[in-house]
C-alpha cells in the first residue's frame, strides 16, 4: 500500500501508510501502536507535539493548501 500524505486546509498533516516509523531529530522513534493513520500538527499549538490534538481550531490557524508541481531535480 501507498503511504499516503494530506495537507489538510487550516490544520494537520495526515498520513496513512501500513507501516508508519517516525523518528524525533535525535534518531529517537516514536511508538505509535500499530497505528496506520497520525496527524501531525502544522499550528505549532499542539499540547502532544508533533501530533495534532486539534489546537488548530482554537487559536485560528489559517493555510490554505493547493496541490503543485515540483520543478525538476537539477
Amino acid at each position: 500500500m501507498t503511504t499516503k500524505i494530506k495537507i489538510n486546509t487550516n490544520g494537520s498533516i495526515r498520513i496513512e501508510g501500513e507501516a508508519l516509523e517516525l523518528y524525533d531529530g535525535a534518531g529517537n522513534k516514536y511508538e505509535l501502536s500499530g497505528r496506520t493513520t497520525i496527524s501531525l500538527c502544522r499550528c505549532g499549538q499542539s499540547e502532544n507535539k508533533p501530533f495534532c490534538d486539534g489546537a488548530h481550531g482554537r487559536c485560528g490557524f489559517e493555510s490554505a493548501v493547493v496541490a503543485a508541481t515540483l520543478p525538476p531535480k537539477k
